[in-house]
């Protein structure tokens, strides 16, 4: 019985970890880059867990994040993205950031001034429950045009909402690309947010029972999202 007890708990283990994901892969220029070229990788890079408590510095970038090897021209206007290593199995939506490095980014950690240029909520909310997209792969975004030239940490970030009723329950998922923006224009990028401190546990996006009684709304995280 006890190797039987044993092996129920790897078994449940194995299946926590599969049941996690990383975005691993950076789109830009037309072409998916490899697994974690211009990413900053966490540590252990690996590892495909969430981070859970909004409060710490991992929410920025995710556990201990190094530099980045090498930084990615991107015009201002274009396509970027990411894209997951495997199927996204939790429910919750998609934002993505950028911040300007005041240095050279090799340099910078991302303690500084976020704003919001896409966001994903539900697909569906109806009495029955809230739908969300879970089917794809990848997720694509522009630049906005007048983002001003310069470096920045381009921040994708999924939250897993399964287990959000419970405060620390919500399942954050993110990668920061180190991206320079070229062909920028004169934009002032806003509303802005730090990380950590621009989500709190108590946000009813980040604290919220997404099954009983079914939400009538959902509100994501964060401010507004700046189109330039």
């Amino acid at each position: 019985m006890k190797v039987a007890a044993t092996a129920l708990v790897v078994l449940a283990s194995a299946s926590q970890a599969f049941a996690h994901y990383r975005f691993n892969q950076l789109i830009a220029n037309g072409q998916t880059y490899p697994d974690g070229k211009y990413i900053r990788k966490w540590t252990p890079y690996y590892w495909n867990g969430p981070i859970e408590d909004v409060s710490l510095p991992d929410i920025r970038c995710n556990a201990n994040p190094q530099t980045a090897d090498g930084t990615v021209d991107v015009a201002a206007g274009s396509t970027v993205g990411f894209r997951v290593d495997q199927d996204v199995i939790h429910p919750g939506p998609y934002t993505a950031y950028l911040a300007k490095a005041p240095t050279d980014i090799n340099n910078w950690d991302g303690n500084g001034d976020w704003f919001k240029i896409w966001e994903q909520g539900p697909t569906a909310i109806s009495s029955s429950g809230i739908s969300w997209d879970m089917a794809n792969r990848e997720w694509t975004f522009k630049i906005p045009a007048s983002t001003p030239s310069g470096q920045y940490l381009l921040r994708f970030e999924h939250i897993g909402l399964h287990g959000a009723s419970n405060t620390n329950g919500a399942q954050f998922y993110m990668s920061c690309a180190q991206i320079n923006v070229t062909g920028g224009g004169n934009g002032r990028p806003g509303p802005t947010i730090k990380f950590p401190g621009g989500y709190k546990a108590t946000d009813p996006g980040v604290k919220i029972n997404i099954y009983w009684p079914v939400p009538t709304q959902y509100i994501i995280p964060g401010p507004a999202v700046w189109r330039g």
